[in-house]
């Protein structure tokens, strides 16, 4: 077997099936685990406990698939067009959702493409143990990403490329076949340090290193129970996950939309009016959200990310009144309903007589002081 030429056969494949670019690297991650080991024992997984329950296997990928040598590491771009960045960002009426959620979930679609991509290649060789990964299992798939020459790790922990930024997914195919390995990509951050800097929330503690707990995406995603108050105003409008280190990385001016429809902006997030959103039932919540992956976070975590940005959206009755109908669902909720109350009385113009603003906050049955 040519293992150069099919390789490079793999790339190709690769390409036709939708991947921007692919490489291959092996599976020794042993640097990492120290790394790795330090993050855990410092919480910053958060409440993501299947983190620390797998421990270093992250860090081996052989123990996901015995037999397996070679990991191929596969992107594909997600970034639609239109993203309409500074609009949704600068219009705190409007919700925010990070721009890989706006279409398809992506977990299926990259996923059945590497199954594709494995069967290829069994098909070549007659005899393959593979095994494909998109988010699916626990495994280091940045420093994988940046051993096999697709980019390197960023100070906001994310991979990039200088020819394409870090809009794009990752996925992997565990193989056990000895293919060629890649040049590992190097470092090009350099001093900039924009991406901590602008992070709302300042989960990121150090190059690399991201404090889970205050990261406005593991808040609005991973996380279902009370949002820290501390966090609840820097969210803004943030109601699904936040782009905002990758907005203002200087990189990302190089990157390409996405070639994938199912990517694309859908209807239900065309004009994603927050009072809109809120209004959706459970029902209407499935429907709208159906393939998406949003939907996973359930109705409630739904409705509570976008009570906090009604919250911090200037004053209206209608939101007030939209707040107040929401109350008695769960009492986790009805923290940051109460919350959002408050934040929006407070935020009464000021042409409000304070007579007139004091009559509101007895009707709403909030302290004198709120």
């Amino acid at each position: 077997m040519n293992y150069q030429a099919l390789a490079d056969q793999i790339k190709q494949w690769a390409t036709e099936l939708g991947f921007e670019k692919v490489g291959i690297c092996d599976i020794d991650l042993h640097e990492h685990e120290a790394a790795l080991q330090k993050w855990l024992d410092a919480g910053y997984h958060g409440e993501m406990d299947w983190m620390a329950r797998h421990g270093m296997m992250r860090a081996r990928p052989a123990e996901l698939l015995p037999g397996t040598i070679r990991v191929i590491s596969a992107r594909m771009n997600y970034l639609p067009p239109k993203a309409q960045f500074a609009s949704n960002l600068s219009d705190p009426t409007q919700a925010y959702i990070s721009r890989y959620a706006l279409g398809r979930d992506y977990h299926k679609l990259v996923r059945n493409q590497l199954k594709k991509l494995g069967e290829k290649i069994e098909k070549e060789v007659e005899k393959l143990s593979y095994r494909p990964f998109v988010d699916s299992a626990p495994i280091l798939e940045r420093p994988l990403a940046q051993k096999a020459g697709l980019g390197w790790t960023g100070k906001h922990s994310l991979i990039l490329d200088k020819e394409a930024g870090s809009w794009f997914f990752l996925g992997e195919l565990l193989v056990d076949i000895p293919l060629p390995v890649d040049t590992p990509s190097e470092n090009e951050c350099g001093k900039c340090k924009a991406c901590i800097t602008s992070c709302p929330t300042g989960a990121i503690v150090a190059d690399g290193i991201v404090d889970a707990r205050k990261c406005i995406s593991y808040l609005t995603i991973e996380f279902d129970g009370i949002i820290p108050e501390e966090f609840r105003t820097a969210m803004g409008n943030r109601i699904y996950g936040c782009d905002d280190c990758q907005l203002v990385c200087p990189w990302n001016r190089f990157s390409d939309l996405t070639q994938q429809k199912d990517f694309h902006r859908r209807e239900s997030f065309e004009s994603p009016d927050l009072l809109s959103l809120f209004a959706w039932d459970e029902k209407t919540f499935l429907q709208k959200m159906e393939g998406s992956a949003i939907r996973r976070i359930g109705h409630l975590q739904w409705q509570r990310n976008i009570v906090i940005a009604l919250g911090n959206a200037p004053y209206s009755e209608q939101i007030v009144s939209a707040l107040e109908k929401a109350k008695g669902q769960s009492e986790t909720l009805d923290v940051h309903l109460n919350w959002a109350i408050e934040k929006q009385l407070a935020n009464l113009p000021s042409s409000v007589t304070s007579h007139q603003r004091l009559i509101r906050i007895v009707q709403k049955g909030l302290p004198r002081d709120a």
